[in-house]
C-alpha cells in the first residue's frame, strides 16, 4: 500500500487557498487522475480464486463467477473548506442492507460503457445526480461484498455543488447526507470486529457520525472503500489495520454464500 502511494507526488495544498470551487479542487483532480489501482486477478470474464490444479475440488462443479457492481465515490468541497464525500441511507423497505449506509451504486447493467457508466447512472437513479455534474477522475481496486460482489470504486469529482438538488428515490433511498473524507483515515469515532471466513481472519469497521442531529453507522463494505479512497487522496495510511477480506476464495464456492 505504502508504494502505491508513493505514486502519487503531487499533494493537496490547503483547500482554501483558491477563490473557487472548481479552482480548488483542480489539483485534487490532477492527483487522482494520476493513480492507478494495483493488478487485480480479476478481469471481466476470470473466476474469483485458485486455480482448479491448486485445489482438491473436482472439475464438475460450476465455475463461480462474481457478478459485477460498481459504486461511486463523489467528492465534493464542503462550506468549510474540508473534503466532503456523498452517502446515503438505504430504504429500510429493501430486502437487502436495509437501513444502512452505503455509496450510490449498484450491478452492473447491459448497456453500461463501463465501471464509471454503472455508478453514474446508479447514482442518477438514487438521488437524482445529473452525470454531466460529476467528472470521474479514477477508479480502485475491486471490493468483495458480503454477498460476493465484485464491487468496483468509481472517484468522481463534483462539478457544481450547487447545481445539485439531491432527489432521492423513496423506493432506494431513505437519506442523502455528506461527511468529510478525511475522517476515514482517523481512529476517532471508529471500532472494528474481526472475523473469519474460509481460515482467512479479516476486520469489520465501523465509524459513528452525527450530523443535522442525525445519527448514522458507516460500516462493512462502505467504510472499507472510504478507508482506501482517503489513503489515496491524502497520501496517507490509517493509524489502523484496514485488512480486508481476501478476495482468494475457492472458484467452486456456492453462490448462496455470503461473508460472515
Amino acid at each position: 500500500m505504502i508504494s502505491i502511494l508513493r505514486r502519487l507526488t503531487t499533494s493537496i495544498p490547503p483547500l482554501m487557498d483558491p477563490p473557487n470551487s472548481s479552482q480548488r479542487l483542480l489539483p485534487l483532480t490532477q492527483q487522482l487522475r494520476l493513480y492507478k489501482p494495483p493488478p487485480s486477478s480479476w478481469d471481466d470474464d476470470s473466476e474469483v480464486g485458485l486455480t482448479e490444479s491448486e485445489t482438491p475440488i473436482a472439475k464438475d462443479p460450476e465455475t463461480f463467477r462474481p457478478k459485477r457492481a460498481a459504486v461511486l465515490i463523489c467528492l465534493f468541497q464542503g462550506d468549510g473548506g474540508d473534503l466532503r464525500v456523498l452517502l446515503t441511507k438505504r430504504s429500510s423497505a429493501l430486502s437487502s442492507h436495509s437501513g444502512e449506509v452505503s455509496l450510490p451504486g449498484g450491478k452492473t447493467e447491459e448497456g453500461d460503457k463501463d465501471d464509471a457508466d454503472t455508478a453514474t447512472r446508479e447514482a442518477k437513479e438514487e438521488i437524482g445526480l445529473d452525470p454531466e455534474l460529476v467528472d470521474v477522475v479514477t477508479v480502485l481496486e475491486p471490493f468483495l461484498s458480503k454477498h460476493l460482489l465484485r464491487v468496483v470504486p468509481v472517484i468522481g469529482i463534483l462539478k457544481d455543488k450547487e447545481a445539485f438538488n439531491p432527489a432521492p428515490n423513496p423506493a432506494e433511498v431513505e437519506a442523502v447526507f455528506d461527511a468529510p473524507l478525511e475522517m476515514f483515515i482517523k481512529d476517532e469515532n471508529r471500532r472494528a470486529e474481526e472475523r473469519e471466513w474460509m481460515g482467512n481472519k479479516y476486520l469489520i469497521h465501523f465509524f459513528d457520525y452525527e450530523t443535522n442531529n442525525k445519527k448514522y453507522m458507516i460500516w462493512g463494505l462502505t467504510a472499507g472503500i472510504l478507508i482506501r479512497a482517503a489513503s489515496i487522496v491524502y497520501q496517507r495510511l490509517p493509524p489502523f489495520v484496514e485488512q480486508n477480506p481476501s478476495h482468494k476464495i475457492l472458484r467452486c464456492v456456492d453462490k448462496s454464500t455470503i461473508l460472515p
